[in-house]
């Protein structure tokens, strides 16, 4: 399928532009079209991009400080009684400081909150470990009716808010920091719960979402170009519910998957992905995810290229995976 990307993807000047810009800007156009839309925020306005919505719209911005357990429990309030609230902070805040108010008073009650989660993953960079939130995938994975949106760049997170407006019932949209380049275009289609096949490979397919897409993508130039391997890129900004259709189809295509992720390697796509293969078409699968460790202060390139995560990393996982794809049984 031709997903009309970036034509300027590989480009020294290709545009770079932040996914919290996009939540900001996307928020407003939805007010814009939705008296129902309210933005509860945790003291975090100017980093979510949310300046332009609370002077257009004051009445509908609601501040409620350094207290997301409480913003949770306001937003599920708002939710019953008819409006769409979505709540902004750190994805290391929301879910972590509100995992009690998001599991009882938003999932168990289906209520239609809308929970952004923003700076999320080791390339937050300066802020440290207390603010890289790398295991918020997994938390909100497990909680039942939850939908999970990653989007990978500036259009995809507009989007994907776009979407989860139109979801009835909770969303939790992630993403990072960081202005990043733009692998999608406005036009690029976008449906909540498809992965986007980004590129065809024959040896085998590398799946990421968020930030992760784009290193996927250069590391896929970098195997055909001095490896002559052919490797295919995924873009999965849904991780729950997964696209099973689409990753069974291109799993018994190639027989080796690649996930990638800026995200603890436990619970989040890359559990996701071999939960289902496991029982469904078992297939050789290489990680590249955080290891089981927390952050630290750095640039967000040393951080990536520290916790094995950068353009080398997913190149070194393709190679392994061919290995073992090579000394693989399969029973057809």
């Amino acid at each position: 399928m031709n997903y009309n990307l970036n034509p300027n993807l590989f480009s020294v000047n290709v545009e770079k532009r932040s996914c919290r810009q996009g939540f900001g800007d996307e928020i407003v156009e939805l007010a814009k079209n939705s008296k129902k839309v309210v933005v509860l925020d945790a003291d975090l306005m100017e980093s979510l991009r949310l300046g332009e919505f609370k002077k257009k719209y004051p009445n509908r911005f609601f501040e409620m400080g350094v207290a997301e357990a409480n913003m949770i429990s306001a937003a599920a309030g708002l939710a019953l009684e008819g409006f769409v609230p979505f709540t902004s902070s750190f994805a290391v805040f929301t879910p972590n400081q509100a995992v009690a108010q998001i599991r009882v008073s938003v999932a168990y009650n289906k209520a239609n909150v809308k929970i952004v989660g923003s700076h999320a993953g080791i390339a937050t960079g300066p802020d440290g470990a207390t603010h890289q939130a790398l295991e918020d995938i997994a938390i909100m994975r497990a909680i039942p009716g939850i939908t999970v949106l990653a989007p990978c760049d500036y259009w995809q997170t507009r989007k994907a808010i776009r979407s989860a407006f139109k979801i009835n019932g909770p969303v939790y949209i992630r993403f990072g920091r960081n202005e990043i380049p733009s692998v999608t275009t406005e036009k690029t289609p976008f449906r909540a719960g498809e992965a986007q096949i980004l590129r065809d490979g024959f040896d085998g397919f590398i799946l990421a979402h968020g930030e992760s897409v784009y290193r996927s993508m250069v590391a896929a130039e970098v195997l055909k170009r001095d490896k002559k391997m052919d490797f295919g890129v995924i873009n999965i900004p849904t991780i729950k519910p997964l696209d099973e259709t689409n990753l069974l189809k291109y799993a018994k295509k190639t027989r080796a998957f690649v996930v990638v992720e800026d995200h603890q390697v436990t619970g989040g796509l890359c559990g996701a992905v071999s939960e289902f293969l496991s029982e469904n078409y078992p297939i050789p699968i290489q990680f590249v995810a955080i290891r089981d460790k927390f952050g630290e202060s750095g640039s967000s390139e040393k951080l990536i290229k520290k916790y094995h995560i950068d353009i080398e990393d997913i190149v070194d996982g393709c190679l392994k995976v061919k290995e073992r794809k090579r000394m693989f049984v399969y029973n057809k």
